[in-house]
């Protein structure tokens, strides 16, 4: 049955740019993108809209038509499903090199489902390699695009043709459009194996949604429910442990990880789990890691607290800031998942970090924020916002190189203190004499 909103689906070989194109059309780091092919592997969904028209895009895994080995096979299959609904396909390939075989499968795999198809040349950065996308007319798609997804260069021209016909949504406010995603709040419940996230998803949505043992290692899929408080939908999603590189041997594992990591960044706010038992280790740091490193909100939860004096409480916290250094910003909260105690302060809590994540600051204010700033380390000009969740801003300053890593971190603390960006990262980009440099 057809899907009331168009779908348009992403295909191509691993490793064309299908996450890069992904996470532009729909301005969102929705896939992880990396040099490494193969890193997706089942369908990624978001929500696009080009001139009014509204579609859900979908990026499949990198396909081998003919690959008869287990994981190739299983991304063949979850593309098929994906395509048998599509509105519109986005054949994707590499412009920098020429026609493969593969790509001449997939080709004529495409044109027998009798679906329309955009041939879209990726890394077309350049006259030179706009030209040499004409060599692929040989795969006997009309529709030819160069394009640059990492750069954005003929993505709208694209986009013309495959929203071609689709309907025009009714305009709504950009009011009620905000208040509506932001009534929706995604958060992942990450940590090591055992350390209560399943128990902790079965205390935050008053169910048994989530299965749990004193085995490590129990949910291997990530496991999501929605739960409604007052107006606003928490979508949590339970992740599999991530544990040491060394120790996941089993595939089911491995791909459990890869999708753990995925799952931190199309998360709003990441909810940390820490056992209270057994102190912080290294893997939880390096867990904290990946959240940070996704710009992600973060509020550490320290489980089984009630296994813990209060009196020891205070050495804990001391114990995380120690081990985590990179996330100060990040408030603690000390529950326990299997009684229940502390678990409902995470919802105003989680509110509160999304909307600190989620903060613009006009100009004007960051304008009046710089005539009263005391940083007498380098002449600052002006600060704008480019951005949120995180928020990330550009500073620009005199020359004379970049500014140092201390200073940098100074400047953030009062952005943070100023504006009160609680729980999330800050981003600083510094420009002068018109070179970018981000830290």
């Amino acid at each position: 049955m057809p899907h009331a909103t168009p779908t348009v689906v992403i295909v191509g070989r691993p490793n064309v740019g299908k996450s890069t194109l992904f996470n532009r059309i729909t301005g969102q780091r929705r896939a992880i993108v990396g040099d490494e092919p193969g890193i997706t592997r089942d369908r990624i969904h978001g929500a696009a809209e080009h001139h009014g028209r509204r579609f859900e895009l979908i990026d499949t895994g990198g396909i081998v038509v003919n690959d008869q080995e287990y994981i190739p096979a299983q991304i063949l299959r979850q593309a098929e499903v994906a395509l048998e609904d599509a509105s519109h396909i986005i054949f994707l390939v590499d412009g920098r090199g020429e026609i493969t075989g593969s790509d001449r499968d997939l080709a004529r795999m495409l044109k027998r489902l009798g679906k329309p198809v955009s041939l879209a040349v990726n890394k077309a950065d350049t006259a030179a390699r706009e030209d040499l996308a004409n060599a692929f007319y040989g795969l006997g798609i009309t529709d030819v695009y160069p394009i640059s997804a990492e750069h954005g260069l003929g993505v709208d021209a694209l986009l013309d043709r495959v929203t071609e016909g689709m309907p025009v949504s009714e305009e709504i406010s950009e009011q009620a459009e905000q208040d509506t995603f932001e009534a929706t709040i995604k958060i992942a419940i990450i940590g090591r194996p055992n350390v209560g996230k399943s128990t902790l998803l079965n205390a935050l949505t008053g169910q048994e949604r989530a299965i749990v043992s004193p085995i490590a290692g129990t949910t291997r899929d990530a496991v999501d429910e929605t739960v409604v408080r007052d107006g606003t939908n928490f979508v949590f999603v339970d992740t599999a442990g991530i544990r040491r590189k060394g120790k996941t041997t089993a595939m089911a594992e491995k791909l459990s990880v890869v999708m753990a990591r995925r799952n931190i960044r199309m998360a709003h706010v990441v909810l940390l789990v820490l056992d209270a038992t057994e102190g912080v280790v290294s893997l939880d740091a390096t867990i904290a890691g990946y959240a940070h490193e996704g710009g992600r909100a973060v509020i550490i939860c320290v489980n089984k607290s009630d296994e813990l004096p209060k009196a020891k409480k205070q050495a804990f916290e001391e114990q995380i800031a120690d081990q985590c250094k990179f996330l100060d910003y990040a408030p603690v909260l000390f529950i326990s998942a299997k009684t229940g105690a502390g678990v409902e302060k995470l919802f105003p809590l989680i509110r509160e970090v999304y909307a600190a994540a989620s903060l613009r600051v006009t100009t004007g204010e960051l304008n009046r924020f710089v005539e009263q700033l005391r940083f007498e380390q380098r002449k600052i000009f002006y600060i704008t916002q480019a951005s949120i969740r995180p928020p990330e801003f550009v500073v620009f300053i005199d020359k004379g190189g970049p500014l140092h890593f201390s200073h940098e971190r100074h400047l953030v603390n009062q952005i943070r203190r100023k504006f009160a960006f609680k729980g999330t990262p800050v981003l600083l980009k510094t420009r002068h004499k018109g070179v970018q440099r981000k830290r």
